[in-house]
C-alpha cells in the first residue's frame, strides 16, 4: 500500500482499538470515508479487503462494514460441583512464596492434600510505538539460565492498583513512560498449583524519561518490530507467560498468526 492507503488503514484500525468504533457498530459508508479520509474509492477498498482479512473489521452488506462482534456464543456447563475445601495448613512461607498443603475433596473421590505455591500479584506492559515496535527487555533468568526478550513488569505492591504497577514497572525498567495502558485480561500462569494472578495491559505510545532505574531487572531496552516476534518465538527467545500472553494479543488483534511447532 501507498503512504496515503497506509495512513487509511492505521486510522481505521485506530478507531477501532480506540473503542471510538465500538464491537458491533457499522462503519462509515464508503462515500463518507472516501470524504472525510481523503482518499479515492479503489484505494479505500484495498484498505478495507486487508482490514476484513485482518478480522478487524467484518464485510455484512454489500459494501458495508462493521466492527466483529466480541460477544461469547458457547454457554457454560450447569449443575457441575466445585471441589470441597476444608482447610489448609502452612508448609513454608516468607515474604516471596508461600507453600501450602490444602485440604481438598473433588466430587466422588476421597479427601486429600493438594500443594499450592501462593506467589504475588504481577502487572505486565506491552507498549506498542506508532511504527508497530513494542518495547522490551533483552535479559538473563538464572532459573532457566538463559538470555531471551521481556515485557517489562513486577509484582503489585500491597495497597496499589495494578494499572499504577504497570505504568511504574515500565518507566523503572526501561526510562519510557507510557501514555496510557489498557487492561486485555487476568490470568493465572499454573492454574494447577501455582496461585499468582497475572494482569496483562497494552498501550500505544511513551515518552523517554531517563535510564532505567531498577538496575536489577534491567537489561538491554529496545523497540522490537512485531512482525519478528513469531520469529523470536519459534528460536526460542520470548521468556515468561506474560510475555507470551501479552504479545500473542498484539498478534491476533493484528491478524498475525503464531508459528507452529515445525516453524
Amino acid at each position: 500500500m501507498g503512504p496515503k492507503s497506509e495512513r487509511v488503514y492505521r486510522t481505521i484500525r485506530e478507531w477501532v482499538a480506540s473503542g471510538r468504533l465500538k464491537p458491533g457498530e457499522k462503519l462509515p459508508s464508503e462515500r463518507t470515508l472516501e470524504k472525510e479520509l481523503e482518499i479515492g474509492r479503489t484505494q479505500l477498498r484495498t484498505v478495507l479487503a486487508k482490514l476484513v482479512a485482518e478480522n478487524v473489521i467484518e464485510s455484512f452488506a454489500r459494501s458495508s462494514y462493521r466492527v466483529p462482534s466480541r460477544g461469547v456464543s458457547i454457554e457454560r456447563p450447569a449443575d457441575m460441583e466445585s471441589w470441597q475445601i476444608h482447610g489448609e495448613r502452612t508448609v513454608y512461607d516468607n515474604r516471596w512464596v508461600k507453600l501450602a498443603l490444602v485440604d481438598v475433596e473433588p466430587p466422588g473421590v476421597e479427601r486429600f492434600e493438594h500443594h499450592v505455591v501462593r506467589l504475588h500479584h504481577v502487572s505486565i506492559a506491552a507498549v506498542v510505538d506508532d511504527q508497530d515496535r513494542v518495547l522490551m527487555l533483552w535479559r538473563y533468568r538464572f532459573v532457566p539460565d538463559k538470555w531471551g526478550w521481556e515485557l517489562p513488569g513486577g509484582i503489585v505492591d500491597q495497597g496499589e492498583d495494578p494499572h499504577a504497577t504497570a505504568l511504574r514497572e515500565v518507566e523503572e525498567e526501561t526510562g519510557w513512560r507510557p501514555d496510557s495502558l489498557d487492561h486485555v485480561v487476568t490470568y493465572q500462569p499454573m492454574v494447577g498449583m501455582v496461585d499468582s494472578p497475572h494482569e496483562i495491559f497494552v498501550g500505544k505510545g511513551a515518552q523517554h524519561v531517563g535510564d532505567p532505574t531498577d538496575i536489577e531487572e534491567a537489561g538491554h531496552v529496545a523497540w522490537v518490530p512485531l512482525s519478528d516476534i513469531p520469529g523470536l518465538m519459534a528460536r526460542d527467545e520470548l521468556m515468561g507467560s506474560g510475555t507470551l500472553v501479552a504479545l500473542l494479543h498484539l498478534l491476533a488483534s493484528r491478524g498475525q498468526a503464531a508459528p507452529t511447532a515445525s516453524a
